[in-house]
């Protein structure tokens, strides 16, 4: 395992993460025994988040003993000052620490957000104010929309910023890796499997291998994923053509049902919540049929508000058919409503 600078930040971290969705769906004893194999194998990179249900504590509960040899990143979807606050200090006592690593505003996906985060009572000063009593070291942004992260990352406040990135989603590395990399900021990949479709980890990442200063956080639940995705950094990670032609069959049969995430789709008129009732059957793989119905209930009930009026498959950049898929999508959803029963 290589240990490589993060950006313009004073820490070092391992060339691959430990994404923290997947421990939530694990015992207390076997997420610990699953964080400490993964801290064995070299990883000393942990990214969580306050919405993860208890992986922050699990996280802390491992790592107590141990927390100034690990680099901890959380989130918050809070963009209010008060709600932050709460949320920070959650996050502290449930990883048992006095300071986060780097301190996340999660999924900024408008513009409108942004500017929540910025008023006089927003999230963001807040956080410069944690920053400088010693609770932050770095703060950093996570979002799904492109344009979006590209004009927040420019405006210079933020020390790293997380992204979707595989051999499927590649917007990632045109014009905000470009200017990451030559200001510093440090880069995390959000989604190496592309959240879960992407089945083979060898293609997965000799593909990211391939742009070293990015740090793909891929989740795990077992000591035997841990071992898959760590041995594969002792291999070489040379593309081959046969690796090109496994790339672009996935590309292929994915382009026309796969959702990026984008959200050019939204808002919907009808107040679906598109984006995440998309994503129900990657979520459900997982986290697990009886966690992602609690999960996502919000949003897949909302698919009942859709009229079909058409404005969200206009939007959508991939021609996906939205209205098919949220069915679809739908139908699962109560069928693993009616087994958590």
């Amino acid at each position: 395992m290589k240990y490589i600078n993060f950006g313009k930040t004073s820490i070092k971290v391992s060339e691959v993460g430990f994404g923290g969705i997947p421990i939530i769906r694990l015992q207390i004893d076997e997420a610990i025994k699953v964080l400490r194999h993964a801290y064995e194998k070299g990883i000393t990179f942990y990214d969580t988040a306050n919405m993860y249900r208890d992986s922050e504590a699990k996280i802390g509960q491992a790592f107590s003993e141990a927390r100034d040899k690990i680099i901890i990143a959380t989130k918050t979807m809070r963009r209010d000052a008060k709600g932050f606050a709460r949320h920070l200090e959650k996050s502290l006592g449930d990883l048992k620490t006095s300071y986060i690593d780097i301190y996340q505003f999660h999924q900024v996906a408008n513009i409108d957000e942004w500017e929540k985060l910025c008023r006089p009572d927003g999230a963001l000063a807040a956080a410069q104010k944690a920053k400088e009593e010693g609770k932050i070291r770095f703060l950093g942004l996570t979002s799904h929309n492109l344009p979006v992260a590209i004009d927040i990352i420019k405006t210079g406040i933020f020390d790293t910023i997380q992204f979707p990135f595989n051999f499927i989603e590649e917007d990632f590395k045109k014009e905000l890796y470009k200017y990451a990399l030559n200001n510093g900021i440090g880069m995390i990949a959000m989604k190496p499997f592309a959240g879960g479709v992407i089945d083979n980890a060898g293609l997965a990442f000799k593909y990211l291998r391939q742009f070293p200063e990015v740090i793909p956080i891929p989740g795990f639940d077992s000591i035997e994923t841990v071992d898959e995705v760590t041995s594969l950094y002792e291999k070489s990670n040379e593309i081959t053509e046969k690796d090109k032609k496994g790339m672009d069959k996935y590309r292929r049969e994915l382009g026309k049902k796969f959702c990026r995430r984008c959200e050019y789709c939204q808002p919907c008129p009808e107040g679906v919540m598109i984006t995440p009732a998309m994503g129900y059957p990657i979520v459900a793989k997982r986290m697990s049929p009886a966690v992602s119905v609690e999960f996502l209930k919000i949003p897949m009930e909302s698919t009942l508000k859709c009229t079909q009026c058409g404005a969200c498959v206009e939007r959508c950049p991939y021609e996906l058919p939205i209205f098919e898929i949220l069915k679809n999508n739908y139908s699962l959803y109560i069928s693993h409503l009616a087994q958590s029963k």
